[in-house]
């Protein structure tokens, strides 16, 4: 870096006295102190924006070497299974001419209840409804307020 001294700074400062002129100085010395300012933080963004790019950087090699190890894991366990299938198949004698990947697997299809919610409401128990504040009597409105009218105290 430079070498610049406290003696260094006194000549530099008294020749711009004397060049610049005493009106004229503080002003000088202002925009100078803006425009060191302004180096300042460009320089530090600058620094920073080569700080991210190198983490993403990083980044990045981290994640190519997760994918990498991920597909080798992947790639072992489809050989092991592979491998545990032909076994199984050459023990149980059940040899066949399509891969086991070809075959589907035969789920039993989904079949809609066709509507028996009634049987299902009739099979819940009473104490389970009473519990959970099912209502099993419908009541009219006139009911409902009769049955929940406060008694009158004469």
């Amino acid at each position: 870096m430079i070498d610049i001294g406290v003696t260094k700074l006194a000549i530099v400062g008294a020749i711009a006295l004397l060049v610049v002129g005493p009106e004229k100085l503080p002003g000088l010395a202002k925009t100078l102190g803006t425009l060191l300012g302004r180096a300042r933080r460009y320089v530090a963004d600058v620094k920073n924006e080569v700080n991210r790019s190198m983490e993403l950087d990083e980044l990045k090699k981290m994640k190519d070497t997760v994918e990498n190890a991920a597909r080798d894991v992947e790639n072992s366990i489809q050989t092991s299974a592979a491998d545990f299938e032909k076994s199984w198949a050459e023990t149980t004698g059940m040899v066949s001419s399509t891969p086991a990947s070809d075959v589907a697997p035969s789920f039993p299809q989904y079949k809609h209840p066709r509507k028996k919610w009634r049987v299902k409401q009739g099979a819940t128990p009473r104490w389970y409804k009473a519990r959970s504040g099912v209502r099993t009597n419908a009541l009219s409105g006139a009911a409902r307020v009769a049955r929940f009218r406060p008694t009158r105290l004469s």
